[in-house]
């Protein structure tokens, strides 16, 4: 499985130390040391308004922080040139919008906008590297759709195509099955692993799925209250006593008989009196 694999050497190292972040005087993330395994698929899990998507903005230089740093291959993301960082790195914002009438082709080619210049405009590469996305999320056919004709999924499908235009070494989502039924949710993930196997990508992803997030990444980052609680492969980290600390959630964790990753089973106040030997035998 994924979690048993390797880290990858190549490719640069995110990592963040001290964070404290905030909006104007809310205070959302504090004291925060992060680092993101090369090579590897990291999924970030926790309750609403832990502070997930604001860590995963900071790591995009799109929120600066109160106090801290964040690091890209050792050098500060707020020292170094947009056009460079957004070479290295690329987001996937919840719920994107696309101009009106904008088609998949156009959106996948604007992610090709930060390797170009005023003396190097639209080149082969480019053209090729849109080809290639657009393969690579089997979106070839629909190329000169309108995305906002698309389906969900499609959509999904075309701003990762976009971000895989990009080029980017390391790939932040947030929230990239959000909206989506669950085959167009498993199309995602199992597109982002054929990314990060295929390509090598370093990809973290913001997940509110936990037995998606044990299936499809190497690496869980478990959250609460603006705090890391927990990270390390999915069998270290979701574990019946942290679901409940991390989500106030009483769960029985087993295996899951397709991946062998852990499995949570959610126990509701109706089912409180159910047979615990059965439960137990879950993770037998």
């Amino acid at each position: 499985m994924s979690s048993q694999r390797e880290a990858s050497s190549t490719g640069p190292e995110l990592r963040a130390e001290g964070l404290r972040l905030a909006y104007d005087d809310r205070v959302v993330v504090e004291d925060l040391d992060v680092l993101i395994p090369t090579g590897r698929v990291t999924a970030i899990v926790g309750a609403n308004a832990c502070g997930k998507s604001t860590l995963l903005r900071a790591l995009a230089r799109l929120l600066t922080p109160k106090a801290g740093t964040v690091h890209l291959d050792g050098r500060s993301v707020h020292s170094m040139p947009t056009r460079l960082l957004a070479q290295q790195l690329g987001i996937l914002p919840q719920s994107p919008l696309a101009p009106e009438g904008l088609t998949v082709i156009d959106l996948v080619g604007r992610g090709r906008s930060p390797h170009q210049t005023w003396w190097r405009q639209w080149s082969s590469a480019d053209e090729e590297a849109v080809r290639e996305a657009l393969r690579a999320t089997a979106m070839t056919d629909l190329a000169h759709r309108a995305v906002d004709e698309l389906s969900g999924g499609q959509r999904q499908r075309a701003w990762i195509a976009m971000a895989v235009a990009q080029g980017t070494p390391v790939m932040l989502l947030d929230e990239p099955t959000t909206y989506l039924d669950l085959a167009h949710q498993i199309d995602v993930l199992d597109l982002i692993t054929d990314l990060n196997r295929q390509q090598g990508r370093t990809v973290v992803m913001v997940l509110h799925d936990l037995n998606q997030a044990c299936r499809y990444a190497d690496h869980v980052i478990a959250m609460k209250a603006g705090r890391i609680v927990g990270e390390g492969a999915p069998a270290e980290v979701v574990t019946a006593a942290t679901v409940e600390d991390v989500f106030g959630l009483r769960c029985v964790v087993g295996e899951d008989p397709v991946s062998r990753t852990p499995m949570v089973v959610p126990i509701g106040r109706h089912h409180e009196g159910a047979d615990q030997s059965e439960a137990r035998s879950l993770s037998t």
